[in-house]
């Protein structure tokens, strides 16, 4: 068969792509470039490395057919070719990589949307925010060009880090009143765990030396006082942060969102979680049958909203692309922000502490938390529990068995997330119980300096063995929290391979896993953990054409550049959503 070679303008900006069109063909370069979408023509994929995620190690084909927004074909270039049929579209890869579509072990889609639109408050490399007047400047600059119509009327920055920041400790209210006095401000912790107000936010958030700490929080106060400092501790920070940071009108709604999914496609996010669902799935099921979505969202609803398990959204299929997929229970806090609940003492306590502090429960009482295992058991809800601490786990289990054994736990698919904190005989009750680990090496780099300082070389050396829990048969997943960090899958990759603090110390050399288990973790283990193996994870004829090309082969460049990786083009269901200019 005669090829005539075309160039795509639209693609060559990337300086990767070209095509090839059969004889007679007339499609215009620009036809060419976004063939995938249409019904009736195969496009064929070729000439780099095409990763198929199929099986426990590596493989490679040398081509792929989409066609109707699945995978048709995968395997040899001429029986590729045979499969694609007349007039089909070719796109060669020109050495590039071709992997499926990215699947995040656990994060909170809807927090994207903040993070892409307030101050970024993170420390380097993500970030300029390494002390606090850094911050005070970060916060001022952003003020000056954004102003504060998009945030309810508020300064809102993302992502300070006291374990980085220069000074060690927490802005207070003191420190942010120098930003304004007038103007109400809000930073949120990297954790999603703890938020600052300045002096105006107290007083529109109604909260002064009266306010009583709330169950599973703490307001933090000024030495020698009740007058609080601004710092706000879990469930004392949570609800109103997400007041603050939560979008106003529809149309602001849908703003965030839309600038959330920008940051995922960049990313190369075809299946995005809602890790911890309120009343913010009203807005995600809106911006759903609006039709904006352009990946899968799904979303895990908190215990307390549990009538939305009940409406239309919730099951294993999508509805223009979003749905519940089940519940979520949090347990405790964050081990670098040192809320998480412990058995032993921190070494380091936080301000305000005593020695021998070891964290606190989200929720102290024993009964209620079995009963939330038991609502999800008995209605076959799968659930998500975060749970950092080893005193958090052991809730976990003992509250979880009791269901376990009255309902069964075949295929139920229970997560627990994150798990930093994980003793080895943990991992065993967690095998027993049919628990999937979604663990969180990302912390190696970010917080594994810090670690050493507050819980003790040893222990911190084992923060997320995620190897551990793969060598006791567990099945696992990592992944980012984002907006606790970017929702950077590369980095991910990298952390869970090189387990390297930013001190470039190694946190458990024994605890990274290969990049291929690290990839797979990302793509098929992720599509496990939700139930979509089926569908998604591989590149696998009738699976979704859900792909990612990436510059460079992660299974093939030194380990300790995949954080460098980028992605060049998100693919969801044949039709590409993002190309990187």
């Amino acid at each position: 068969m005669k090829i005539i070679k075309c160039t795509s303008i639209l693609i060559l900006s990337l300086a990767i792509w070209s095509c090839n069109s059969p004889a007679g063909s007339k499609k215009s370069d620009a036809d060419s470039a976004t063939a995938e979408s249409a019904a009736d023509v195969a496009t064929m994929y070729y000439g780099g490395d095409i990763i198929t995620m199929e099986g426990d190690r590596a493989q490679y084909a040398e081509a792929i057919v989409v066609k109707d927004g699945k995978i048709a074909f995968v395997g040899a270039k001429d029986e590729a070719m045979k499969a694609a049929g007349q007039g089909h579209s070719m796109i060669d890869l020109k050495g590039k990589t071709l992997v499926p579509g990215f699947i995040d072990g656990h994060a909170h889609f809807q927090g994207f949307g903040a993070q892409a639109v307030t101050a970024n408050l993170l420390a380097s490399p993500d970030g300029t925010c390494d002390n606090i007047d850094q911050l005070l400047q970060s916060l001022k600059d952003w003020h000056t060009k954004n102003g504060t119509d998009k945030t309810n009327g508020w300064i809102v920055g993302m992502g300070f880090d006291d374990a980085v920041l220069k000074e060690k400790r927490f802005p207070t209210k003191e420190d942010l009143d120098k930003v304004s006095k007038d103007i109400p401000i809000c930073i949120v912790h990297i954790s999603g765990h703890f938020c600052v107000l300045n002096s105006k936010g107290l007083e529109m958030s109604k909260i002064s030396a009266a306010s009583k700490n709330p169950g599973g929080g703490v307001i933090r106060r000024m030495p020698g006082s009740n007058e609080p400092n601004g710092v706000l501790e879990e469930l004392a920070a949570i609800p109103v942060f997400f007041g603050i940071i939560s979008p106003s009108s529809p149309a602001l709604s849908d703003y965030y969102i839309d600038k959330g999914q920008e940051m995922a496609l960049s990313y190369g996010y075809t299946t995005a979680q809602e890790g911890r669902a309120m009343t913010n799935h009203e807005q995600l099921a809106a911006f759903a049958e609006s039709g904006k979505l352009k990946i899968d969202v799904v979303s895990y609803i908190d215990y307390s909203y549990a009538k939305y398990m009940r409406s239309k959204w919730y099951g294993k299929a999508y509805n223009n692309h979003y749905r519940i997929g089940g519940y979520k229970l949090t347990l405790d806090g964050s081990p670098q922000g040192r809320t998480a609940w412990r058995t032993i003492p921190y070494i380091l306590p936080p301000d305000g502490q005593k020695k021998g502090y070891a964290g606190y429960a989200a929720i102290a009482d024993d009964k209620l938390v079995m009963a939330i295992f038991d609502s999800a058991f008995a209605n076959n809800w799968q659930i998500l529990t975060h749970a950092n601490g080893d005193a958090a786990i052991d809730q976990m289990i003992r509250c979880m068995k009791p269901a376990a054994l009255k309902y069964g736990n075949n295929n139920r698919r229970t997560v627990l997330i994150h798990g930093q904190l994980i003793r080895m005989d943990q991992l065993d009750s967690l095998k027993k119980l049919d628990v999937i680990a979604s663990l969180f090496p990302m912390h190696t780099f970010y917080w594994g300096d810090w670690y050493k300082k507050i819980i003790g070389p040893d222990k911190a050396n084992q923060i997320s063995p995620i190897k551990s829990a793969l060598n006791k048969g567990l099945h696992v997943t990592s992944h980012t929290d984002a907006p606790v960090a970017f929702p950077n899958l590369m980095m991910i990759m990298w952390t869970t391979v090189n387990r390297v603090s930013r001190s470039g110390t190694v946190m458990g050399a024994n605890e990274r896993l290969s990049p291929y288990e690290a990839l797979q973790s990302i793509t098929i283990w992720g599509a496990y953990q939700h139930f979509e193996e089926d569908k998604k994870g591989s590149l696998k004829a009738g699976k979704l054409a859900d792909m990612v090309v990436l510059d460079k082969n992660p299974l093939k460049v030194d380990p300790m550049t995949l954080k460098d990786i980028q992605v060049l083009e998100t693919i969801k269901e044949g039709k590409t959503v993002y190309t990187r200019k």
